[in-house]
């Protein structure tokens, strides 16, 4: 009775600490960001779930947008905006980007952006008002998603189009990035078309009379001197000096001091290019028999450039090689920029137009079919260059190359698409229904919009989901082959430690690393699920992440055929680095420390507690419950690699230096996803775990050697613990420990003895009996 009453007060002293903890945690998070607020103002801020353009004007002032405004003008209805005023003149307009398009993050709830345009419609500002998404609330700085939002300003998408290349993807955020950018990109065009069909004075700009377009009939060749001096081939050229002081700019002097050479006139890259789908210059550059090869390869309308550079620097770099990407070189036009590709790269091994130079590096790059090249247009080529600040560490600067084909390789044609503008209508009333119009576009935009970025992410991520899709199929085949796979300890144990290491790596540490995705899901995912389920649920919004998605669907299968310990045991990527470092630290003689079973069994309902309080305020709201779900060190420990706040960095360090000593302490006590997945467990269809008679009574070795305490003393396995390490069905095969077989094998060689006592003692009275008749 003592250990139980000892047990039940160090549950509610533990249960009570950890609440302590998160509410510390979420407070520093607050007062590090801004100052405290108030009572109201963080109930407004957690439990408010709308937004209006009304509220934000009243919030944010319209110098974010123009700095000389004087404030804003009255807000329109049709269509949703309100005109930046300077004085009586109009500067542009502000609108958010909820009015016009869907824009449900991975939380389900809108992101809220206002953004800023000038009367042609070019970004002046986007500013984040109000979101949802937890990896925001409680992971990434929102300085970062800030910074991303900023680089956005300059763009025009109504005059540009959709096609214009996102800002590098915050590492952690995909699904929260790209949705950003898919609803920054439509609202504009939206709002632009909606102020073109008679909502504002101003209209996005028509399409010209005539089009410039290369002239395919021009198909003399020139030579090197005339295709430089005419600027058909341009050059771009640096030196080690300049490179130093677009370092020393951007704020990166310890990269300044780490040049290639030590002398700043030294040719750090001189690069030519030009576009060789025009075929006077292709012809002049390739030689005929190429320049008729490459065409035949291009499809219809795609275009192909060569570069050809040298120096100290390549062009090239080894990126290609390592991942099949050229990330120094990124072709833009018109905003949009896109990288190429081993696949659109063939090397080439000398130009042929008269008098050319010889070049180490040269590059026919074709632009991928699902991108667009208007060679008559101008474009650029950015070049990336990068240098080591630290054993891990690179700084880049950017350098623009322009180029404009001359005029004597193109020749104007009649625009299909010119219209004659109509005369200015006279001012009327908005329709009575344009409001209900605007609503039902709206509506009707939402699958459109989710299930792109969905379809963008399972193209994007395709190396990812087949390495996935493999190691979980690997996963598969070892749990229903286990009675086989468990008979060969020694290679069962190297297996799984490997299985965990690449669990971490891959799983938790390259792909969020590299790749920007996420592959550690969360009890933030639990509840934004089941909170789906109560307000709309939708399917686009979950296969925004194709990772989790793959993941989640994996952890359902596996719970329903064996436990949570699918998931848990070998696909976490927290759980993995847990048993890894208790791992060394066992080789280094770390002493292990277990409390009593008593005392475990009560700890361990810590967790469900945890996760039925999280379950709760997610009902009520769901920001709340996000910001509570702290208790989980995974965004600290896996998704943002230790790069937070002090308090969370100190949160998950402590547990896993608990973890030296308990194993896998957090996912016993404290994990909420362990919980959450240990309900719905309650459902297996299957239960695959072999024990005999004697487990428990009098044999306790499986239950002493169980790494999570599993193991009833009475010897019958608590599946809401275990975590699927197999090591009781290693044990249940091993003739050297388990005393079920040792006993079966010292009963059976006595069983073996006593038949050959028998056979000798048969055997011996047959020969008697042959004797006794010759005597007689």
């Amino acid at each position: 009775m003592r250990q139980l009453a000892f047990a039940d007060s160090l549950v509610r002293r533990f249960a009570v600490m950890v609440m302590l903890t998160i509410a510390a945690l979420f407070f520093a998070e607050t007062s590090s960001a801004a100052p405290m607020p108030s009572a109201k103002e963080l109930r407004a801020a957690l439990f408010h779930s709308d937004g209006s353009l009304q509220e934000f004007t009243a919030k944010v002032p319209a110098t974010e947008f123009f700095p000389d405004a004087t404030g804003y003008g009255a807000i329109q209805e049709q269509p949703p905006l309100v005109p930046v005023l300077k004085g009586e003149e109009t500067l542009g307009y502000v609108f958010l980007n909820s009015d016009y398009v869907p824009s449900g993050g991975y939380s389900g709830k809108p992101i809220h952006i206002m953004i800023g345009v000038d009367k042609d419609f070019t970004i002046t500002k986007a500013k984040l008002v109000k979101h949802s998404e937890p990896i925001v609330l409680i992971g990434i700085p929102i300085e970062k998603v800030n910074a991303y939002i900023d680089a956005y300003t300059g763009r025009n998408y109504p005059r540009d189009g959709m096609n214009q290349d996102a800002p590098d993807v915050i590492s952690g955020a995909t699904v929260t990035v790209m949705v950003i950018n898919e609803t920054i990109a439509r609202s504009a065009i939206a709002a632009a078309k909606a102020m073109q069909d008679g909502g504002a004075e101003e209209a996005v700009p028509a399409q010209p009379k005539e089009l410039t377009v290369v002239d395919m009939d021009k198909q003399e060749k020139s030579s090197w001197q005339e295709l430089t001096g005419s600027g058909a081939v341009r050059s771009f050229q640096l030196h080690v000096g300049e490179v130093n002081e677009g370092f020393i700019k951007a704020k990166h002097p310890e990269a300044a001091e780490r040049a290639e050479s030590s002398n700043p006139e030294d040719e750090f890259i001189e690069m030519f290019y030009a576009p060789v789908t025009v075929p006077s210059i292709g012809r002049s550059l390739l030689g005929d028999a190429v320049y008729e090869q490459m065409t035949k390869q291009l499809q219809p309308g795609q275009q192909a450039i060569l570069v050809a550079g040298k120096g100290l620097y390549s062009f090239k770099g080894s990126g290609y090689v390592r991942g099949g990407i050229f990330d120094r070189l990124k072709l833009k036009q018109d905003g949009n920029g896109f990288h190429f590709r081993d696949r659109n790269h063939r090397r080439i091994g000398d130009i042929m137009a008269t008098g050319a130079p010889h070049f180490p590096e040269i590059a026919l790059f074709t632009v991928p079919t699902e991108q667009t090249l208007d060679a008559a247009r101008p474009w650029q080529l950015e070049l990336l260059v990068q240098r080591a600040t630290g054993p891990r560490d690179k700084a880049f600067i950017t350098f623009d190359m322009d180029y404009n084909l001359p005029a004597a390789y193109t020749k104007q044609i009649p625009n299909p698409d010119y219209v004659e503008p109509p005369p200015a209508p006279a001012q009327t009333a908005a329709p009575a229904d344009a409001a209900g119009s605007m609503a039902a576009a709206h509506d009707d935009g939402e699958l459109s919009v989710q299930a792109k970025i969905a379809q963008q992410a399972w193209r994007d991520k395709t190396v990812q989901i087949v390495v996935l899709g493999i190691a979980i199929f690997v996963l598969v085949c070892v749990f229903m082959l286990q009675d086989w796979i468990t008979q060969y300890p020694r290679a069962y144990k190297a297996f799984r430690n490997c299985y965990l290491i690449f669990t971490l790596f891959w799983l938790g540490g390259y792909l969020g690393a590299q790749l920007s995705v996420n592959g550690q899901l969360s009890v933030v995912n639990v509840l934004a699920f089941t909170n789906s389920l109560i307000n709309g649920f939708n399917w686009n919004v979950f296969l925004m992440d194709p990772v989790i998605f793959i993941l989640w669907c994996a952890t359902a299968f596996g719970s329903l055929m064996w436990n949570r310990g699918f998931f848990c045991g070998w696909l976490c990527p927290f759980g993995a680095l847990q048993e890894l470092t208790n791992y060394i630290a066992k080789k280094l003689h770390v002493p292990q420390f277990k409390f009593p079973f008593k005392v475990h069994e009560r700890m361990t309902a810590i967790k469900y507690i945890i996760f039925l309080l999280l379950f709760g305020f997610s009902l009520y709201d769901m920001g709340l419950a996000e910001h509570l779900a702290e208790v989980e060190p995974f965004k600290t420990a896996i998704i943002l690699k230790f790069g937070r706040a002090w308090p969370y960095v100190a949160f998950a360090l402590i547990l896993l230096l608990i973890g030296l000593f308990i194993e896998r302490f957090y996912c016993r006590y404290l994990c909420p996803m362990g919980a959450a997945l240990a309900i719905p467990a309650k459902l297996r269809l299957f239960n695959w775990l072999k024990r005999y008679p004697e487990c428990g009574n009098p044999c306790q070795k499986c239950a002493q050697d169980c790494p999570v305490e599993a193991i009833f003393p009475e010897g019958n396995i608590n599946e809401n613990e275990c975590i699927q390490c197999l090591n009781c069905q290693v044990l249940y095969h091993d003739k050297s420990r388990c005393m079920h077989l040792l006993l079966a094998i010292e009963k059976a060689k006595k069983q073996k003895a006593r038949e050959e006592r028998n056979e000798e003692i048969r055997a011996a009275r047959a020969g008697a009996t042959k004797v006794t008749p010759e005597k007689a």
